[in-house]
């Protein structure tokens, strides 16, 4: 229902926008046919229309930029209440089921276990929050030094599988180079591990049922070092392509209602790519085909 009445109101904004441009035309063109003998005049009238129209359509821009933060906050904080409060409402339902019922030890333990599973969700949600405040911030992370970004990805894929209980096959792993070197890179470790996770959850999370991602890891040239991801999941609409690294951006796909997310993972891989002097991108070949990720970093030759 919000979201119907903010599209209604970016719909006026525009027409507004619109409306009050064809008003001034008009305006300014009565007014040169009135007036066009008179030089001083006409030239003034135009900087004055050029003005008129340059501050309505800044306006009507700045008008509909703010309604679509604002939609992209909202739903921010709906999806982390979210992901904050049922993990705390599971973990007290638990409690309560333990400090009232006297239990068999496996269930104690099952129990257990899923609180434990609830507590590592509550913290990669802290995580993920406390992450994309950071990543605005040009002073962290300046402390560098040479990574192996092989081994990052590989302890990367391996945690992505414990979290998300996925079997080997879950991931095919890929890697070529040019040479026999390392696949070096100067950075910051714990970044880049955050970078790769973040890559690696998005392509589980929008895969559907059946996961299969690929891991591709290469050394096209001395310079550069691409991590590749390809799933076989939703996809993604062009419309939607530029706008997925954007803060609090998630994907409107009736499919993905259950896809829990902050919508900041991929925002913070690019923000994490830019700190260390690469990019990252995304291609899809629409709804239905899936996505590929890719991040390009500067080769180290440490």
């Amino acid at each position: 229902m919000r979201i119907t009445s903010r599209r209604g109101t970016i719909v006026f904004f525009l027409c507004l926008g619109v409306g009050l441009v064809a008003l001034a035309v008009a305006l300014n063109v009565g007014w040169i046919i009135l007036n066009w003998r008179e030089g001083v005049l006409l030239f003034f009238g135009l900087i004055f229309f050029a003005l008129i129209i340059a501050g309505m359509i800044v306006n009507t821009i700045f008008l509909v930029r703010e309604i679509r933060r604002n939609e992209q906050h909202d739903s921010f904080i709906n999806a982390v209440t979210h992901e904050l409060k049922t993990p705390v409402a599971s973990i007290r339902l638990h409690l309560e089921t333990l400090q009232r019922r006297e239990l068999p030890e496996t269930q104690r333990q099952e129990f257990y276990g899923v609180m434990l599973s609830d507590t590592d969700r509550l913290t990669q949600t802290i995580e993920q929050v406390l992450r994309a405040g950071r990543a605005g911030d040009k002073k962290i992370g300046r402390d560098r030094s040479a990574v192996d970004f092989r081994q990052v990805v590989r302890e990367c894929m391996d945690a992505a599988r414990t979290r998300h209980h996925l079997p080997p096959q879950a991931f095919r792993y890929e890697e070529t180079s040019t040479n026999g070197a390392g696949v070096g890179v100067l950075g910051n470790s714990e970044d880049l591990h955050t970078a790769v996770i973040n890559i690696l959850d998005n392509a589980i999370k929008y895969s559907g049922e059946n996961i299969d991602v690929s891991v591709r890891l290469e050394t096209p040239d001395e310079k550069r070092v691409v991590l590749t991801v390809r799933d076989q999941g939703v996809g993604i609409s062009p419309n939607d392509m530029k706008r997925i690294f954007k803060r609090f951006y998630r994907v409107p796909h009736r499919s993905l209602a259950h896809v829990k997310g902050t919508g900041l993972g991929l925002f913070i891989v690019k923000a994490i790519a830019k700190k260390h002097g690469g990019r990252v991108f995304a291609q899809s070949a629409g709804e239905g085909h899936g996505t590929t990720v890719t991040i390009e970093l500067p080769r180290s030759s440490a």
